[in-house]
C-alpha cells in the first residue's frame, strides 16, 4: 500500500467540557476528527446510566471520547482547541449546566498524552486567554462508558429542541468562525 491509499493512523482523546451533546458537536465540525462518541468517566458506578449520572451521586462527568487522525490534527491541538470552546475556569458548571458530571476534564489514556494535556493547560493559563485560574481535571483514563444510542448525534438529530437552540446552537456557530481553517469539508 503507498501512501496515497493507506489508512489514517488514528488517535483516541477523552475529554470533558460540560453537557456532551454540546462538546460532541463542536468537535464533529473539525477536519481529523474521525468520531466522536459520548460517554462517561471517572465515576465509581460501572456502566452507569445517563440519569444516575445526572444525579451527581457516581462521580462520573460527561465526556467525549474523540477518534483523530494526529496527521491532520495533533493531540496538543485538539486540547488547545478543546480549552477555548468551553470555560475550563468554572468548577462543576459549564453554562445552564452544574454538578460534578459536567466539571472540566482530561483523560488521558497514555503518560505522553497527559504530559501533552499539561503543558498546553500552562500553555494557555500564560497566555491570559482566560481571567480566572484554570480548574480543568487532567486524570488517567480508567474506564469509559459509552452513552446510549440516543445521545450520539444529538445536535444533528434534533437542532430544533430548545436545549440545542439555545446553548448548542451559538456554540458550534462559534466553532465556525473560530476556527474556519480547521472545518472538516462536507
Amino acid at each position: 500500500m503507498d501512501d496515497m491509499t493507506r489508512a489514517p493512523r488514528t488517535e483516541v482523546a477523552y475529554l470533558g467540557g460540560g453537557c456532551f451533546w454540546c462538546v460532541e458537536a463542536m468537535l464533529r465540525e473539525l477536519a481529523g476528527i474521525t468520531d466522536v462518541a459520548p460517554g462517561y468517566a471517572g465515576g465509581t458506578l460501572a456502566a452507569p446510566t445517563y440519569e444516575q449520572v445526572c444525579s451527581g451521586r457516581t462521580g462520573h462527568a460527561e465526556i467525549v471520547r474523540v477518534t483523530f487522525d494526529p496527521a491532520i490534527l495533533s493531540y496538543a491541538d485538539l486540547v488547545r482547541i478543546f480549552f477555548t470552546i468551553h470555560d475550563p475556569t468554572t468548577l462543576n458548571r459549564q453554562g445552564p449546566d452544574s454538578g460534578t458530571q459536567y466539571r472540566s476534564v482530561i483523560f488521558t489514556a497514555t503518560p505522553e498524552q497527559a504530559a501533552t494535556a499539561r503543558a498546553v493547560r500552562d500553555e494557555i493559563a500564560a497566555s491570559k486567554l482566560w481571567a480566572d485560574p484554570i480548574v480543568t481535571e487532567i486524570l488517567p483514563l480508567e474506564q469509559f462508558y459509552e452513552a446510549e444510542d440516543y445521545h450520539h448525534n444529538y445536535f444533528a438529530k434534533h437542532p430544533e429542541r430548545g436545549y440545542c437552540a439555545a446553548v448548542i446552537s451559538p456554540k458550534v456557530s462559534k466553532v465556525r468562525r473560530s476556527f474556519q481553517d480547521r472545518l472538516a469539508l462536507g
